[in-house]
């Protein structure tokens, strides 16, 4: 912001960095967890190995709570006066 961009800006910064690490872990997660669901196929009830809607709707859910979670302090760096951020630092 001390370099002219606006609130929107920075929150969009913010979220897309977050949103980036999460799809990251998601990504390695899914992978995990589809070679563990192999070895524990018997253990599953209800629910085929590898199944997509299952592996699909969680990566969406985490997606969503980490969206929900970093909106609120993406929200107060943006309120933050620049000037108070640059003397901080």
């Amino acid at each position: 912001m001390a370099l002219g961009a606006n609130t929107r800006t920075v929150l969009g910064i913010l979220l897309r960095s977050a949103l980036r690490m999460a799809l990251l872990g998601i990504v390695i997660g899914a992978a995990v967890g589809f070679v563990v669901t192999r070895l524990m196929r018997d253990l599953l009830f209800g629910v085929r190995a590898g199944d997509p809607i299952t592996f699909a709707g969680v990566a969406v859910l985490l997606a969503a709570v980490t969206m929900l979670a970093s909106y609120v302090p993406a929200g107060r760096a943006t309120k933050i006066d620049p000037m108070v951020a640059l003397r901080y630092e």
